[in-house]
């Protein structure tokens, strides 16, 4: 018996994809790897405390109400969603820190405190600025199908029109300059490209818009962390009949002849057939081992890829100053980091560092002393051939934590109990090569070479991740399987969910 569609991987977008399906009717099944669904937005459990240990903010939640809504739920009905107060902190390396706040009124008022009136003025043009961005840009290449040059050209004058708008032709950081001189402001802007592992020296400056995605239109909490999220999905996908089977390895995509997929191939060496494949892996590892070799896929390979990191999870005495959110600045030029990264393909000297409490962030429950606290540093991918030798990782881990304890973030004696390289992230996530978004977009073509939801040239194949359309990210991984499911429900012919 042939399965109407097998969707390989339980990430954000695999999930997304099954939820969409499911509630259209489509009979689903899901194969996941891993004993537990939930992709880089993974979990461990340390000495019985059940921890995060990926995407630790929620923005967009709409994307989220949306597909629930589809599924004739709603996110409130699945999960607890909270603003976090203040929403992060930065610490520079004057001393100087700097609240920024779920609403932008306050966050502008905490500029003009921290900074002065000169910079709340710069920082409130800048995000009109990134609104018109996000405005411009995200029907297109956020909400809709994949962009290509051909369909833009062919919108006419109209849109044409529109393309100064979004600011394409300049940098992040040429746009960013170009509105605003205080300097904590320039580097506090420009981190929002390591947001989906860019260079803001070289990718568009219409990406300045996630600068209204998070300051503008707020971060948010999921009591109980994002894996309560990504249950919810789960949940929700096997309500409408969904089949999860975790355990289950995925080695290949089988296709006929004609490149028509015909299933999939098991880790155990099994096939299972199926007519329609959604795959929720990185497209690195679909094009390097899962298509057979006759298979003209018309996929891109990979240019430069997006950055990794450094991650680890300190067990640390609870104390009423750290905050939900909070990045370290380093003491050298922040610019400095994207040369590391970039321009020197190593891990930064002076990386700075981000930190999540997530009892203040998601409400997680930690140990009776001490509560669970992510720390991340950015990182290059690794190396197309393998592992950097001899690895850097001891110099980033001391980096990272001395700088949290200078900053009296942690205690001197609070410990490291858990953490992952790029290059353990590589090993868990075959072909991604550690990046956590995919592609880099360090050029101005890079969002129209994005691989599409749908792959034309093999029938029957659909792409959900975060190395697909519309890139990494929790919601945009979202976004992206709900866009290959509708693309699977037009190819069957099958109207997309109905609200219950």
């Amino acid at each position: 018996m042939t399965a109407p569609v097998v969707i390989a991987g339980a990430g954000v977008g695999g999930l997304a994809a099954a939820v969409w399906l499911a509630a259209a009717g489509v009979p689903v099944t899901v194969l996941e790897r891993a004993d537990r669904v939930g992709g880089k937005a993974g979990v461990v459990t340390l000495d019985g405390v059940e921890v995060d240990t990926g995407p630790s903010v929620l923005t967009l939640p709409d994307r989220f109400e949306a597909l629930f809504a589809a599924a004739g739920t709603s996110l409130a009905d699945e999960v607890q969603v909270h603003a976090v107060a203040p929403a992060c902190r930065y610490v520079y390396p004057s001393g100087l820190v700097l609240d920024v706040h779920h609403d932008p009124e306050a966050t502008l008022a905490s500029v003009r405190d921290a900074l002065g009136a000169r910079a709340a003025d710069e920082l409130a043009a800048f995000l009109a600025y990134a609104r018109r961005i996000w405005d411009e840009a995200a029907p297109w290449f956020v909400l809709g199908e994949a962009p290509t040059p051909g369909v833009v050209l062919g919108l006419g004058p109209r849109a044409w029109a529109a393309v100064p708008r979004i600011d394409p032709l300049r940098s992040m950081r040429a746009g960013i300059d170009r509105h605003v001189s205080t300097p904590e402001l320039r580097d506090l802007l420009m981190r929002f490209a390591t947001y989906n592992g860019s260079d803001p020296r070289r990718a568009p400056a219409t990406l300045n818009c996630i600068a209204h995605v998070e300051l503008g239109l707020g971060v948010y909490g999921v009591q109980g962390g994002i894996a309560a999220l990504v249950d919810a999905l789960a949940r929700v996908a096997v309500r409408h009949g969904a089949v999860l089977r975790c355990g289950t390895e995925v080695a290949g995509i089988t296709c006929d002849a004609r490149s028509r997929v015909t299933g999939v191939r098991l880790g155990d060496g099994s096939h299972l057939p199926a007519a329609t494949v959604v795959v929720n892996a990185d497209v690195g590892l679909l094009t390097s081992s899962w298509l057979p070799p006759h298979v003209r896929h018309g996929l891109s390979p990979r240019t430069t890829p997006s950055t990794s990191g450094w991650t680890g999870i300190v067990r640390a005495r609870r104390v009423p100053s750290r905050v939900a959110h909070t990045v370290v600045f380093p003491e050298r030029p922040y610019v400095e980091e994207f040369e590391d990264l970039f321009d020197r393909d190593r891990p930064p000297e002076a990386p700075t560092v981000y930190l999540c409490a997530q009892e203040r962030a998601h409400g997680r429950s930690g140990w009776a002393d001490d509560e669970p606290v992510f720390v991340m540093a950015n990182a290059p991918a690794e190396p197309i051939d393998g592992p950097r030798t001899p690895p850097p990782w001891d110099a980033v881990q001391d980096a990272v934590m001395s700088r949290l304890r200078a900053t009296g973030l942690i205690a001197a004696d609070d410990a490291l109990v858990w953490t992952r390289t790029a290059t353990g992230l590589a090993e868990a996530f075959p072909g991604s090569r550690g990046a956590l978004y995919g592609a880099a977009s360090n050029d101005l073509l890079a969002a129209f070479r994005r691989p599409p939801n749908r792959v034309t040239a093999v029938p029957g194949l659909y792409l959900a991740s975060g190395s697909a359309h519309p890139g990494g990210g929790l919601p945009l991984c979202l976004q992206s399987g709900m866009a290959a499911a509708r693309a699977v429900c037009d190819d069957l012919g099958v109207p997309g969910p109905v609200r219950a």
